[in-house]
């Protein structure tokens, strides 16, 4: 059972048919966060999450895919938010905060003990629908490789 939400001309879908991976990989590949990620690893991260659509129905018929959000997720007690994204073009329009509160509607998403992401620059989209700072951030560790996809490979 896919969950979709519809607003004006837009629709937020988990089906994954409706995906567009090349759309995600056009924004993702030119993102800070993922910049030159190779399309084989957008496609493996779809495939390990759950994934939400942003749609612009199109006249007579159809659609373009114009936004995206990823959650990884063991669907019981943490959630992992990642890759949102609206199309410049799209932007005022309410729309990320529009993804953003139809995924946290997400009923296989209620009741997480920890929902966390990460952003350099989004902070007023997300901190009105109840992300805040680390409580504790030193009780967290990483291991970041950044620009990991830029950089030849190794082996």
């Amino acid at each position: 059972m896919h969950f979709e939400r519809t607003r004006d001309t837009y629709v937020v879908s988990t089906a994954p048919e409706l995906l567009d991976i090349d759309a995600v990989h056009a924004y993702l590949v030119r993102s800070y966060w993922a910049e030159g990620i190779p399309k084989s690893v957008v496609e493996r991260s779809i495939q390990g999450s759950l994934c939400f659509g942003l749609h612009k129905r199109l006249a007579p018929s159809g659609s373009a895919q114009v936004g995206f959000a990823r959650v990884v997720s063991d669907r019981a007690t943490f959630a992992y938010l990642c890759d949102v994204y609206v199309l410049e073009a799209e932007r005022g329009r309410g729309l990320g905060k529009w993804l953003i509160e139809t995924l946290l509607a997400h009923p296989e998403l209620q009741n997480l003990r920890r929902f966390m992401l990460g952003t350099r620059d989004a902070h007023g989209l997300y901190a009105p629908r109840g992300f805040t700072p680390l409580a504790r951030p030193h009780t967290f560790m990483e291991i970041a490789r950044p620009g990991l996809y830029t950089q030849p490979a190794v082996g």
